[in-house]
């Protein structure tokens, strides 16, 4: 084993995986994180406003970063963390708090430079969770053979989350023209368009005074109602998703990648490296180990398109009567007094990538709506306690 592992924590590594999505309603498909441990959080301020402007595609790409920041931070290594559209949560162990600060303060530095976003960061200790009320507890989900996420639960993602916003445990940026290693971070897959009907982004969490046996039993209607979709409302397809030429992305990635080149410099570098991939992805050749169409299949395989943190959150690809249906079992359980949601809906899919190395297979990709996704949804679900 590798000198680096036997030095860490080896609490998250050492935790199984676990293959069913509906099993992780059960809270016995979870374990507390340690004391000694800390949440990263991030939040892009206005991400609404900057969604109105088509700019989505950014604020996914500034939530992103986080997390690719941290993965070159701590060299590879595991760590748990969920990517929420329009920011980003991690959690790491005391060893790993000084390079959280510092990725956490880069990338906010970052962000303001290359795209005039507001980044807010905090870090907020677990013992702080606790001794609020809430707890941080975690799995690891395993989304294909190669590839697993994390999933929160106890509220106390959600309560941390709740005091960055309010000024608490805020970091300040790096000095101006600090630049956060974002190897690896890539938006270059096209947009994926719904199949069966709409792509539905959709949020749910519990409120605040609900029967936790009857929230679960919602969730998990919800989740199974989800599940008879074909392939489970994926919304990319099995050979992975489309790629045209040039990608849509190649500025934003190579304002992730430049690091003190010029834009220009960079998004040509961008764009001879898309090239080769589509070429190689439309005629099926294969340079050195890389087999372009055998990587996309993984990317789709790979891609994380629902997830727990604290609540449920999906992007399906949906048929109208499914949709009619979830909204009819979210509406009953809301006027139950047992579970907030919301709903975006929109005609496309989009896709956030880290992929370390083409050559392995451990790339991780996040999947959201193209016209709000997440964000959107988690707006909607703010004014539900209004009517219901």
């Amino acid at each position: 084993m590798d000198d680096m592992f036997l030095m860490t924590d080896p609490f998250y590594e050492s935790l199984p995986r676990v293959s069913a999505f509906n099993a992780l309603t059960d809270p016995g498909a979870y374990t507390p994180l340690p004391s000694d441990w800390s949440l990263g959080l991030s939040d892009v301020v206005a991400s609404t406003e900057a969604i109105a402007a088509g700019r989505y595609k950014t604020v996914n790409m500034v939530g992103a970063a986080i997390i690719s920041a941290m993965m070159n931070a701590l060299g590879g290594r595991p760590f748990p963390f969920v990517f929420g559209g329009d920011g980003a949560s991690f959690a790491v162990p005391s060893a790993d708090a000084d390079a959280a600060r510092t990725a956490l303060a880069a990338v906010q530095s970052w962000a303001a430079a290359e795209f005039d976003l507001t980044l807010r960061t905090a870090l907020v200790p677990v013992t702080d969770v606790r001794e609020a009320g809430h707890d941080v507890r975690i799995a690891r989900f395993q989304a294909s053979e190669a590839a697993d996420y994390a999933m929160f639960q106890g509220g106390g993602l959600s309560w941390a989350e709740e005091q960055m916003k309010s000024g608490a445990y805020a970091l300040p940026a790096a000095p101006p023209g600090t630049t956060p290693d974002l190897t690896g971070l890539s938006c270059r897959w096209s947009h994926m368009k719904a199949v069966n009907g709409k792509i539905l982004s959709l949020v749910v969490v519990p409120q605040a005074e609900a029967d936790p046996t009857a929230y679960r039993a919602a969730l998990t209607r919800v989740i199974d109602r989800a599940a008879r979709l074909d392939r489970g409302g994926h919304p990319a397809p099995v050979s992975g998703p489309g790629s045209d030429w040039p990608p849509p992305g190649a500025t934003l990635e190579a304002h992730a990648t430049r690091r003190g080149a010029s834009l220009g410099r960079a998004r040509r570098k961008v764009l001879v490296e898309t090239f080769i991939a589509w070429l190689l992805i439309r005629t099926g050749l294969k340079l050195g180990g890389f087999d372009a169409r055998r990587y996309a299949r993984i990317v789709g395989a790979n891609a994380d398109f629902r997830k727990m943190d604290d609540g449920l959150k999906m992007t399906l690809d949906c048929d109208a009567a499914t949709q009619q249906a979830l909204e009819a079992e979210l509406s009953e359980a809301a006027a139950q007094g047992i579970l907030r949601y919301g709903i975006s809906v929109q005609d496309e899919a989009m896709m956030t990538c880290i992929v370390p190395s083409f050559l392995q297979d451990d790339h991780v990709h996040f999947i959201d709506g193209a016209s709000g996704g997440y964000t959107q949804a988690a707006a909607l679900m703010k004014g539900l306690k209004d009517i219901v």
